[in-house]
């Protein structure tokens, strides 16, 4: 089974739900996971970030951090994760920021990505890429790592959960 029908089984199983803020896959996120059929039970939607200023005013990224680091930082992603997650009322919240090429972005050079995850009980994780190809292999590779950075943290929680109830054993 791909990522995609994985991650919503396990959220509806759980009456949980995802939403993700895109900047460099521009839509590519939700687009995998409402290929899902019966997704709407657990897929919110997406916030497409792509202009620095709408991860500050819409995500509410911090201002002083993205005109420090720029968007393409690993903080950025984290913050773009707890936003959407936020904003759109969502269990979790998942984030790619990065730079698909051809040329560098905030003195980054392509293939620099961040994908994060924010989810309850203060989960937080953030992967940092080095991806090689062109602009679409990248952009492809940065959905499956934002997916499959969820569906670990997903089997984390639940593995965390079954040893809780089971006393520790």
């Amino acid at each position: 089974m791909s990522t995609a029908p994985r991650i919503i089984g396990m959220l509806a199983e759980r009456g949980q739900t995802v939403a993700a803020a895109e900047s460099l896959t521009g839509g590519l996120v939700a687009a995998e996971l409402t290929e899902v059929p019966g997704a709407s039970v657990a897929f919110r939607g997406s916030v497409t970030a792509y202009a620095t200023e709408l991860k500050r005013d819409v995500l509410g990224v911090d201002g002083t951090l993205l005109a420090a680091r720029g968007a393409v930082d690993p903080e950025v992603a984290q913050q773009m994760a707890a936003g959407v997650r936020r904003v759109l009322g969502a269990g979790w919240g998942i984030a790619t920021t990065g730079v698909a090429g051809p040329g560098a972005q905030d003195g980054q050079p392509a293939g620099t990505v961040f994908v994060a995850v924010a989810g309850p009980d203060g989960v937080r994780k953030v992967a940092s890429l080095r991806l090689n190809g062109s602009r679409a292999e990248i952009r492809k590779e940065s959905v499956r790592s934002v997916l499959e950075l969820l569906s670990g943290e997903l089997q984390d929680t639940a593995r965390r959960r079954d040893t809780e109830q089971n006393g520790g054993n």
